[in-house]
């Protein structure tokens, strides 16, 4: 079988093509730097994503507030940090690179404020 990917890793963009015999790698061809066979080899392995949202603010100027994680999580656990994300509520002022909530879910990352917002 054979699964094409568009690398995101650098501005090349490549058009990567990955050779699966009875779920195996067997090949990966296309990459032009190897930054995108890593890419295709987690993709299929490992897969991981990033989160940005908001979360709500207390007496700021902004009622919302941006926040990410510190890092990539398993794709298939995105809708239960989202869960534990949902119910958040930060009191201003809140400050870049705050922590939002350490290690969500025993995973090793933390939500991390992304906007300087100040109190009323």
């Amino acid at each position: 079988m054979l699964r094409t990917y568009t690398c995101i890793i650098c501005p090349n963009g490549c058009e990567i093509t990955a050779k699966l015999e009875n779920g195996e790698i067997c090949d990966i061809e296309g990459a032009l730097c190897p930054r995108g066979k890593e890419y295709v080899t987690q993709e299929l392995t490992d897969p991981r994503r990033n989160i940005a949202t908001s979360v709500l603010l207390e007496g700021g100027q902004l009622p919302l507030v941006s926040v990410r994680l510190s890092g990539p999580i398993p794709k298939d656990r995105i809708f239960d940090v989202m869960n534990a994300i949902r119910p958040l509520r930060l009191k201003a002022p809140v400050h870049v690179g705050q922590v939002a909530l350490p290690n969500v879910l025993g995973l090793g990352v933390d939500v991390l404020v992304t906007k300087e917002v100040a109190a009323l």
